[in-house]
């Protein structure tokens, strides 16, 4: 049996992902081209899932596979809980991160695990 895809904590990652990336949500809107941003933030409640086509463009955006934007029910991946973090602690971490990242593909291991 496959495992489902959790909507809601999909939603956290994928806004968790854009905002960390510098990313608004009406750039997102303009770069999807969508007309209204209301399917955005419906993503990022855990309301509804963005459609394949949207996953690929947002894993483009972000220069990662489709598979990292979506988190499994009952996966625990995410050990950490972003929103619960002040912007100042979130872009701190974020930042160490990003630079811990940009070590290990330096050093040839590619993309680590987020």
């Amino acid at each position: 049996m496959y495992q489902s895809i959790d909507q809601e904590r999909t939603g956290l990652k994928l806004k968790m992902m854009l905002r960390r990336a510098g990313y608004d949500v009406k750039y997102v809107q303009n770069y999807l081209g969508l007309s209204c941003p209301q399917p955005i933030y419906r993503w990022f409640k855990g309301k509804i899932l963005p459609s394949v086509e949207h996953l690929c463009a947002l894993s483009r955006l972000l220069h990662v596979h489709m598979e990292e934007l979506l988190v499994l029910t009952g996966h625990t991946e995410d050990k950490i809980d972003w929103e619960r973090l002040d912007d100042s602690a979130r872009k701190r971490l974020a930042a160490y991160i990003n630079y811990v990242q940009r070590i290990a593909h330096t050093a040839g291991y590619g993309r680590l695990a987020q």
